[in-house]
């Protein structure tokens, strides 16, 4: 990283910032140029190894790309506020992490324990059920984070 003042090595602040993200951007390889899309996400950690979640419809581009080639890359972005200075110049605050790993469907019994993930993440901890309709008709992706960095900007006041 070439700002090292702003890199992020404790796994336990870039899981923090993950928490606080919206969305995550997956990038999947084409022929031709990259993929890339956001998406809704849910994750685990045990603390080290780090799982993301996300559902999809049966179809689409994404999953075409990804039976081709489960690596994937990732970023997700926070905290952005824009900060003027004194002299006319301005900058960005922010909390980024970027990282890659291998994106896999889950299987028929594993998609409920996706799905809960990823409604903690918008809704806290949740009993959540999912009828067998909604099941049969969605994906579950899981993707195993293999390289993880985390960045940010914070303007000292």
């Amino acid at each position: 990283m070439r700002r090292q003042d702003r890199e992020i090595t404790d796994i336990t602040e870039i899981i923090d910032i993950m928490k606080r993200c919206d969305a995550c951007h997956v990038a999947f390889s084409n022929d031709t140029y990259p993929y890339i899309i956001p998406l809704n996400f849910g994750m685990m950690t045990d603390g080290e190894n780090i799982k993301l979640y996300f559902h999809s419809a049966k179809e689409g581009t994404k999953l075409d790309l990804l039976r081709k080639n489960p690596k994937v890359a990732f970023a997700m972005d926070c905290n952005h506020k824009l900060v003027m200075r004194d002299n006319g110049s301005c900058t960005m605050e922010y909390e980024s992490v970027c990282g890659n790993g291998t994106l896999r469907i889950m299987e028929n019994d594993e998609k409920a324990y996706g799905l809960t993930t990823i409604m903690a993440q918008y809704h806290g901890e949740n009993e959540n059920h999912f009828p067998e309709a909604v099941l049969n008709m969605t994906e579950v992706m899981e993707l195993t984070v293999n390289e993880i960095t985390g960045k940010r900007l914070k303007v000292n006041s």
